[in-house]
This record gives structure tokens, C-alpha cells and sequence, in this order.
């Protein structure tokens, strides 16, 4: 089955079902990505290993794994993407898909410029996180985050490039990532202020000289630069009970109401948790801002009140729950549910 998938996106493949053929040929090829099967876990460790002492050693690794398993160590090891056993055509196409973006990362026809410079993301479970840009062009950046962000989300930027003050804000998406933390984004709306900033910038750097001045700056500004707090939260309960609360993603459409009109206004439900969510909308308001919210799911109307927390001009906002009474708070466990129960789905 995997190796109709990887045809069917034009992947050549080579089978070698003994693990001595297997060292020879990465030792004399090098393979845009290598599929293991731990079915041995010690001895799938130990091939990874081996591989990133090859040609292979930038080499995407998928591992397939049993549901249930522990991942960790074989992520440590170097594997890149996990497939879970028993594996299904509509996973293991995502899976690859998203392996081949990764692959096909450094095959640009426009080719990134090394920057490093301190940002500020938000994206679905997180309000605030430091992350560190490594390179960027018009079309995306590679960024080095913290933590694993959710696979295909949509992310919020704050930054500033070097010798330039002006604060870039956009919102792109996960196209790929890997074990050690690096996240390739492809840029989905730029506010006009913004693209400017991020035009001229590039189109300065982007000769062969202006590349290598960006790599000398690069190695001496990693000490030197402020980092930048945008303050993108995407829940908006205190900080004492954020970690309290279970954050879960999700792509469901909704509809806000201002509470002094009837116009609806049209958006997507991305972050929710018992305290707040999070409403992706061309069209928002200023934090502080009453609204409801309505939601339309598994034949059901959930419809609740909140405010604005924070807003993000272009992209969305932030919002708390006002809840009044028990009808009201049900009513948000029953939204909460029926998320958890698509991500089920989904898995």
C-alpha cells in the first residue's frame, strides 16, 4: 500500500527487506527518505543512527510504529514522521505528503535568505511562544520553535527583521516540521504594511553578497536582539488558569453576532477550551467587544456569549466565555465534546 502511495506522487521506491542490504545501499545512494519499520524497535534505533552517520544524514525518515507505542526515543534517534499501525491509505497519503514537503524544502525557486531574528507565534494551544527565525523569502520562512505545533495549523507572527525597526505581523501556515524543532511556513495573508517591509527587505538581501552579509549578521546578532512580546493569545483566561484548562484544536464553522446587531459575521471556530476559543475572521473588533458566538454541529445550535480578548487585524480574535449559568456552561461542554469526539474521528 505504501508503495502505491509514494507512485501515485511520483516517489520512486526500492524495497530491501534485510537490514545488511538496506546499510549497503545508503551507504552508496543517497534516498530522499528512508521508511522503517520497527518492528524491531532497538534495531530500527540503531539503523536511524547509522543513517545520519551516511550521505543519508539530512536523509527524512518515516518510521512505522503500533498504536499505543512510545515514540520518543526513536524521534530522538532522527525519525521525522511516525505512522501508526494499522495504516490507512487516507493516513499514510497525508503522512507522505507531508514528508515530501519537507524533502522538497530546500528545492526553491526562490531561495531563503538566513536571518536570525527573535519572534513572537500564536497558533491553536499556545497564546505566546518565542521561536527564532531562520530564513525566510517572500512566499515563507523556516522558523525554529519551542515546542511541536499542531500539524497543518495556522500560525501568527510578530517580528523585525534586521536594520529595519519596523514590526512585521502575518499569519501563514505549517507546512512541514521535524524532530529538532525546525517548522517550514508558507505565508497565508500578509497585511499590506507588513508585505512591504518583507519585499523590500528581501529584494536588499537577496543577491549573492547580500546573503553572505545576512550570514556574518546572522552568527552576530543572536545575542543582540530584543525579543519582541506580541501578546497573541488565543485564549483569554488568566494566567494562573491557562494550564488548567484543555485547549483543543479544530476547524468548525461559526458565526459572531455583536450583541447590539443581528448581522452575522462568518469565521471558523480553530481553538477552543472551557474558558475561550479562538474565531479565524476577515472582519474583527477592538478587545472588550461583547459578542455571540453560534456554532452548528451534529444537528445541535450551541450558541454562547463572550468578549473580545485580542485581536489580530486581517486574522481573527480572541475571545473569553461569558458564562451566566449552567445551560450555558453544558453548552460549551457539549461543544468541547463533540470537538474531542472529531478529533477521534480524525486519528
Amino acid at each position: 500500500m505504501l508503495s502505491r502511495v509514494l507512485e501515485d506522487l511520483g516517489i520512486a521506491v526500492e524495497s530491501c527487506s534485510d537490514a545488511g542490504r538496506a546499510r549497503l545501499r545508503i551507504e552508496e545512494q543517497s534516498f530522499s527518505a528512508l521508511i522503517i519499520d520497527c518492528v524491531d524497535e532497538g534495531a530500527a534505533e540503531e539503523f536511524i543512527t547509522y543513517t545520519r552517520t551516511t550521505k543519508n544524514d539530512s536523509t527524512v525518515v518515516v518510521v512505522l510504529v503500533n498504536g499505543g507505542d512510545p515514540v520518543n526515543d526513536i524521534f530522538a534517534k532522527g525519525a521525522n514522521f511516525a505512522l501508526y499501525k494499522p495504516i490507512s491509505q487516507e493516513r499514510a497519503m497525508h503522512s507522505i505528503r507531508a514528508a515530501r514537503g519537507l524533502i522538497e524544502r530546500e528545492r526553491r525557486i526562490q531561495p531563503r535568505i538566513p536571518v536570525q531574528s527573535r519572534a513572537s507565534i500564536a497558533y491553536p494551544g499556545k497564546e505566546e511562544e518565542a521561536a527564532r527565525l531562520v530564513d525566510l523569502n517572500d512566499h515563507g520562512l523556516g522558523v525554529r520553535a519551542e515546542g511541536k505545533l499542531p500539524p497543518s495549523c495556522k500560525v501568527y507572527f510578530q517580528f523585525s527583521l534586521p536594520e529595519n525597526d519596523s514590526v512585521v505581523r502575518l499569519a501563514g501556515e505549517v507546512m512541514w516540521q521535524d524532530a529538532a524543532g525546525r517548522v517550514g511556513i508558507r505565508f497565508a495573508q500578509i497585511p499590506q504594511s507588513s508585505r512591504k517591509v518583507l519585499q523590500t527587505w528581501v529584494q536588499d538581501n537577496s543577491s549573492v553578497e547580500g546573503i553572505l552579509q545576512s550570514q556574518a549578521a546572522c552568527a552576530q546578532s543572536v545575542d543582540a536582539e530584543v525579543g519582541l512580546r506580541a501578546g497573541l493569545g488565543l485564549l483569554t483566561v488568566s494566567a494562573a488558569d491557562r494550564r488548567q484548562l484543555e485547549r483543543q484544536t479544530c476547524r468548525l464553522g461559526a458565526e459572531v453576532y455583536r450583541m447590539t446587531s443581528r448581522a452575522p459575521i462568518r469565521c471558523t471556530l480553530s481553538d477552543i477550551s472551557t474558558g475561550g476559543c479562538y474565531v479565524e475572521a476577515s472582519e474583527t473588533m477592538p478587545p472588550g467587544t461583547a459578542l455571540e458566538i453560534v456554532v452548528r454541529a451534529q444537528g445541535s445550535k450551541f450558541v454562547i456569549a463572550g468578549a473580545v480578548q485580542t485581536e489580530h487585524r486581517g486574522f481573527g480574535m480572541g475571545m473569553h466565555f461569558s458564562l451566566r449559568n449552567d445551560e450555558q456552561k453544558k453548552q460549551v461542554e457539549q461543544l468541547m465534546r463533540h470537538v474531542q469526539d472529531e478529533a477521534k474521528v480524525s486519528e
